[in-house]
């Protein structure tokens, strides 16, 4: 009979809290709205990718609707394709309030019972589609503690914005987390990383946080320009990366060895793809 781990069991919070770098993964499942034989393509990619990335020492953060924009459930293909041949703790889905509380409930109840010991729990973008369920992401993990205790759950920091209101936010009694995620940061926002990090050390924070990083492809103007309705973009800064001649790969390394520097010890990779993004994965980690 399958038990669940308790939340401080769990292999995920136990990884992302041993004292050794960790370089995650960030990807989304195909989006919605494609041709049936499109969908299968996609997914098997990505199933082989999953599988590769698995013999890496990392775990793999699976999107829901990330962008603004509506992905196939990353749950149910999972489950479907993947039982059994890999070990569900090593993925974490994004799961948003921007879905029913009965649908939320569902997938949360699937999850535990297909082994998955964490989630990350988000707010979604509160610009267009369906509402939240709830105004603020905390008030959902609270919900979904008291319905599935087993599950870890993860929560959201930016830090871009005011260090002390952020540590305000993770250290609240009511931000029910035993991890975080973050914003995409780079080498071009060094001096707020360091910031929080300051704050955070000084004030003794006591759950470990995996930063974001982007794998910018180009500098194109209107990529850029796009990419920042959703996230802050050092255009300026990418775009002299670029103009010295370095790949997207070495650029993400460049921002992982600053924010080693800093302090920095565990990130997720984001914007690696559909196409191989293990290749990417490794490339990155032999710049390291």
């Amino acid at each position: 009979m399958f038990t669940a781990p308790t939340p401080g069991q769990s292999s995920v919070v136990r990884r992302l809290a041993e004292d050794r770098p960790l370089i995650a993964v960030e990807l989304r499942p195909p989006r919605s709205g494609m041709s049936y034989d499109a969908s299968v393509d996609a997914w098997i990619d990505m199933y082989h990718s999953i599988r590769r990335l698995d013999r890496q020492d990392t775990l793999i953060f699976l999107t829901d609707n990330a962008i603004g924009q509506a992905e196939e459930e990353n749950l149910s293909h999972l489950t479907a394709n993947l039982a059994g041949e890999l070990a569900p703790g090593r993925i974490v889905p994004f799961l948003t309030a921007k879905h029913s509380l009965d649908y939320i409930q569902l997938y949360a109840t699937r999850a535990a019972s297909h082994g998955f010991e964490a989630l990350t729990v988000v707010g979604g973008d509160a610009s267009g589609g369906l509402p939240r369920c709830f105004p603020h992401a905390y008030q959902l993990r609270q919900w979904l503690r008291r319905r599935v205790p087993s599950l870890g759950l993860g929560g959201w920091v930016n830090p871009l914005r005011n260090p002390a209101e952020q540590v305000d936010f993770v250290l609240d009694p009511e931000f029910e987390a035993e991890f975080y995620l973050t914003q995409i940061v780079s080498h071009h926002s060094l001096d707020r990383v360091e910031r929080f990090m300051a704050e955070a050390r000084q004030r003794r924070v006591p759950y470990p946080g995996v930063f974001g990083v982007f794998l910018y492809r180009s500098a194109n103007p209107r990529t850029l320009q796009q990419l920042g309705s959703f996230f802050p973009v050092p255009a300026e800064g990418v775009t002299r990366d670029f103009e010295e001649g370095l790949s997207p790969e070495e650029i993400c390394a460049r921002s992982i060895r600053a924010l080693r520097e800093a302090g920095v010890d565990k990130v997720y990779v984001s914007n690696l793809g559909f196409d191989r993004p293990d290749a990417r994965y490794r490339r990155i980690l032999e710049l390291l």
